[in-house]
């Protein structure tokens, strides 16, 4: 994977998909078919290109790949439709809804053919309906661009904090997840078909931005990423007015150190003693699970100091459920964090 920047374009340059072109100074909505229901009829993603005038990278925004993940395709709405964007130095590729046919259905995963989007990039002309799918979109959308950002939110029944994940071995995706200013980055590679992993292979260093839980927007996670956006448009020089942001604090958690789900070694009902975000300690009771007449209570303890990146929202587990994402941070962060929870200062 080479580690070298996108080139600098001298002059602005049009946008071109299959099917069409955005020149300089041009804004186009378009809703492009990547597939067919049962009856033939097309099935179309929206997608909105803002090109500049100047030149400038050229960066995607994507949400929804989980049809159910909704915060995200109101970050990327607001961008491509509330921003001003008459001072634009490159071109924004929207893209709020991958998804189509899961965001109908409100499920995670593609109803016509039961597979994960997020698991079939960059996808093939030639293989499964979930791959054609995706290279149409890869190949249109996401390769043409210099950076990408992927909008996701946890798995229903549980919630994220913002935080973001990315391959900080690499320095191009390194300078784009750093430039987003949220507290925290897991660092890894990402799984083979995701959006981002392969997206990086190909050319165009992109990050995950998880936030928040599915089936809603908000808002508070939604600003939060809209000011990441900002930082990262300002970072890239997109927006010449827009201001790189410093979160306040920051820990990279890298896939060596420790970072763990909690899971359910009982059945029963969930009381959480800490919310998204918080600082436990070793020892500390997490949340406990009980039984229907409160006879059998077992607490789940902490089994290091960390920070909690996720946890459960709906109360009921089967033994193996998950309970909680927990990740250790570095001795500075963790000053940080106790500073911050005490009220010592706001990030």
């Amino acid at each position: 994977m080479a580690d070298a920047e996108p080139p600098e374009r001298a002059e602005p340059e049009a946008f071109t998909y299959n099917g069409g072109t955005v020149p300089p100074g041009g804004t186009q909505n378009v809703r492009y078919s990547v597939s067919e229901t049962y009856l033939g009829d097309p099935v179309r993603i929206p997608v909105t290109v803002v090109n500049g005038e100047a030149a400038g990278p050229t960066v995607f925004l994507s949400a929804a790949a989980h049809g159910d993940e909704l915060n995200g395709v109101e970050v990327v709405r607001e961008v491509a439709h509330g921003w001003d964007h008459t001072d634009l130095a490159g071109t924004l590729v929207c893209l709020p809804v991958l998804n189509v046919p899961a965001f109908i259905a409100q499920q995670r995963y593609l109803p016509i053919y039961d597979r994960d989007l997020n698991r079939s990039f960059p996808g093939s002309s030639s293989s499964t309906g979930a791959k054609r799918m995706a290279h149409r979109i890869f190949r249109n959308f996401v390769e043409p661009c210099d950076y990408g950002l992927d909008f996701h939110t946890s798995t229903r029944g549980r919630t994220n904090m913002l935080h973001v994940r990315a391959d900080m071995d690499d320095s191009r995706v390194t300078r784009l997840a750093n430039a987003f200013a949220s507290n925290v980055i897991l660092s890894s590679e990402g799984p083979d078909g995701t959006l981002r992993r392969e997206a990086t292979l190909a050319g165009t260093p992109t990050v995950t931005i998880e936030m928040g839980e599915a089936h809603r927007f908000q808002r508070e996670l939604i600003d939060r990423a809209l000011d990441g956006v900002s930082s990262v448009l300002a970072e890239f020089g997109l927006h010449e007015t827009g201001t790189v942001k410093w979160p306040g604090w920051r820990t990279v958690i890298e896939d060596s150190e420790e970072k763990t789900w909690l899971r359910a070694d009982v059945g029963g009902l969930v009381e959480m003693h800490y919310e998204r975000g918080a600082l436990v300690y070793e020892g500390d009771t997490i949340c406990t699970i009980a039984d229907p007449f409160r006879a059998d209570r077992v607490a789940v303890e902490a089994p290091f100091t960390g920070l909690l990146v996720g946890v459960l929202e709906n109360p009921l587990v089967y033994p193996g459920n998950p309970l909680c994402h927990l990740v250790a941070p570095g001795a500075t962060t963790l000053r940080a964090l106790e500073q911050e929870q005490s009220g010592a200062y706001r990030s």
